[in-house]
Order: structure tokens, then sequence, then C-alpha cells
């Protein structure tokens, strides 16, 4: 009777470990909110990066046909800039320390305008150039655009209410962590109990 009693509370604990597992994983699930931010995150890096990519071969051109070197330099400080951005959207912790003004959506915003309009600044009269035009017409709007939502999104909060849930999620995958650790503790206790019982 004893041992069945035993097996009784055993397998409630599993169940129980069970079902706080189950509430673990329900819990678990990424807010949407922050799933939509990083995919707009996504969006503007590409568009950085495009940036990057038109701005290098128009600086290299200017620097290869020696015509215009103050173009290329230009070019070169867009490439800086823009890398800036690419970082920046990472929301890496040792970058947001130094540069709070980009923790702001709007200061974010302003500098994502800056490089558009400076991918833009390019002379479209070249014939020979019509792609290095079409791919500089894309990134320059494409980041224009991100720029004007970030600044838009900036003046509405809506990266303070980021922020918030972002620290919330960190909150609660913490407190799952620490429920899977007791589970595992209580889970080794349980089965040295049983070898001190069985000794």
């Amino acid at each position: 009777m004893a041992r069945n009693e035993e097996e009784d509370n055993s397998q409630r604990g599993h169940n129980n470990a069970g079902s706080a597992t189950e509430a673990v994983r329900v819990r678990a699930r990424p807010d949407p909110f922050l799933v939509v931010c990083w995919c707009f995150s996504l969006i503007t890096s590409v568009a950085a990066i495009l940036c990057i990519a038109v701005n290098v071969i128009a600086a290299v051109l200017s620097f290869k046909d020696g015509s215009d070197v103050f173009d290329g330099i230009f070019r070169c400080y867009a490439v800086v800039i823009a890398m800036f951005i690419v970082i920046a959207e990472t929301e890496w912790g040792f970058v947001m320390k130094f540069c709070k003004v980009l923790e702001y959506w709007v200061g974010r915003g302003m500098l994502q305008i800056f490089v558009a309009v400076m991918t833009k600044a390019y002379p479209e009269d070249y014939e020979n150039r019509k792609v290095l035009i079409l791919l500089q017409n894309i990134a320059s709007y494409m980041l224009l655009a991100c720029g004007g939502v970030y600044i838009i999104s900036g003046i509405l909060c809506i990266g303070l209410l980021k922020r918030a849930r972002q620290k919330k999620e960190v909150s609660r995958d913490q407190a799952v962590r620490d429920l899977q650790e007791l589970e595992q503790r209580r889970e080794q206790l349980e089965a040295l109990l049983l070898v001190e019982e069985r000794v």
C-alpha cells in the first residue's frame, strides 16, 4: 500500500511538472508587437545595406575616374553613417550606451533620412550609369520611408512602448528560466529520495 501511495504521489508530481511546463510554454510565446518591430528593423537594415552598396560603387567610380574626388569622399561618409544605422538597428547594448540619441526613434529616423538624402545626392545625367542611378533611387527612397516611419512612431511614443515590452519579455524569460531550473532541481531531489528509499 505504501508503495502504491508513493507511486501515486510521484505520478502526481510528474503531472504537476508537466502542467507547469505546459504553462511555461504557453507564456513563452513571442510578443506580436515585438515581432513586427523586429521585422521593421530588418527592413531598415536591408535598406541601409543597399545604401552602403550603392555608395561604395559610386565612390569607387568617382575615385577611378578622378573627375570628382569630392563626390567620392562624400560617398565614403555616407557609407560610414549607413554602417552606423545598421549597427543601431541591432540595438546592441554597447552602441546604445554611448549613443543615447539612437534609443529614441525620432533621432534614429532623422539619421536614416540624412543617409537617404546623401545617397540620393548623385548627378542623374550620366547615360552609362542608369543601373546605379536606379539602385540609388530604390535604396534612398526605402531608407527615407523607414526614417519617416521612425519619426512618426517616435512622436507617437511607440519606441517607449517597445522598450517597455522588451523589459517585460526579458523578465518573463528570466522567470521561465528560473522555473525550469527549479523543475530540474526538483527532479534531481526526487531521484535522490528514490535512491535513498531503495537503500
